[in-house]
């Protein structure tokens, strides 16, 4: 039996992908204000005014870069079949699997820093208006039947979580080793807990009381 094949990408198409290719490997490796439209062309083997058949700007690939390799399309899935039937299982579970995604992505933070540092920003709005759609299922798994959370809104614990991890995602990315022990030693596990806990201990009684 022949095996089958995938269809290859329309002329167009593949034509597209090569450009935003050479665009992101030239991002990555000089920013964007340092790479020009010839420098794209020619790292994709096409002609400048071929790449205007496509883009109507740099600006404009490096904004189609920033949501097509964005990870999240294939972290998300992983996020929503996390195992855990209890609150500190899951969310243990959920960090670990967030932050060994994007651990394998550290790509991704590059992007990131030139879209905050050379853009200011600006494209997030567009980023977060794509994203926001995907992540609002993975809230609905931070209900559980048995309660056990505080009446915290979901998008907001939601938000919380992963301003967290990709925090500690960043910090092991760009210091993790020049760290002391003591900020290494079940690092991960301090940081689910204080996610679930918060860091004030609890109260003990007064025995006068």
């Amino acid at each position: 039996m022949r095996e089958q094949t995938s269809s290859p990408l329309p002329k167009g198409e593949r034509s597209r992908q090569q450009i935003e290719d050479a665009a992101y490997q030239l991002f990555l490796e000089q920013g964007f204000h340092a790479t020009s439209m010839r420098q794209i062309a020619q790292k994709s083997g096409l002609a400048v005014g071929g790449i205007y058949n496509h883009f109507s700007s740099k600006e404009d690939i490096f904004k189609s870069i920033l949501l097509s390799r964005h990870p999240f399309r294939q972290i998300v899935p992983m996020l929503l079949d996390a195992p855990g039937e209890t609150p500190e299982l899951f969310f243990r579970s959920v960090g670990r699997t967030l932050v060994s995604e994007l651990e394998k992505r550290p790509d991704v933070l590059k992007i990131m820093f030139i879209e905050i540092v050379e853009f200011n920003g600006q494209n997030m709005p567009y980023l977060f208006e794509t994203v926001l759609p995907q992540l609002q299922p993975l809230a609905g798994r931070f209900q559980f039947p048995s309660g056990g959370l505080r009446d915290i809104p979901t998008l907001v614990m939601l938000r919380a979580f992963i301003g967290l991890f990709f925090s500690f995602f960043i910090t092991e990315y760009l210091v993790g080793p020049m760290m002391p022990p003591e900020m290494q030693e079940n690092a991960f596990d301090y940081f689910v807990d204080i996610y679930l806990h918060g860091i004030l201990a609890p109260e003990r009684p007064n025995p006068g009381d």
